[in-house]
């Protein structure tokens, strides 16, 4: 192929083009991700915010409730992860458990 300075211009141009499109779709996904993260951040100040308002109101009576609360989200996460590590077992995995029972039985 013969490249000329006409093809080489060319080629030249359709590179910086292609950059400045690519920078420019950069651009865009970056001001949507930085959006999100405002609005992420936002909401997790009004909680913040929220949280250290409670803490500064903290009694001996609403400690106990605070204390009953975490108590129960503790108990629902140790149920949630138990019901994962169950649900992870294959078929197979109890069958094999089964026919090792039976022949420990059996024997």
């Amino acid at each position: 192929m013969n490249l000329t300075v006409r093809k080489l211009k060319i080629i030249l141009v359709i590179v910086i083009v292609g950059f400045c499109v690519g920078i420019y779709l950069q651009d865009l996904q970056h001001q949507k991700s930085t959006a999100h993260a405002w609005k992420a951040n936002k909401h997790n100040l009004e909680r913040f915010n929220k949280i250290t308002s409670f803490n500064k109101s903290m009694s001996a009576a609403n400690w106990q409730k605070m204390k009953d609360s975490i108590q129960g989200e503790l108990d629902t996460l140790m149920i949630l992860r138990f019901r994962k590590e169950v649900d992870s077992l294959t078929i197979a995995n109890l069958e094999t458990v089964q026919n090792l029972n039976t022949k420990k039985i059996a024997q």
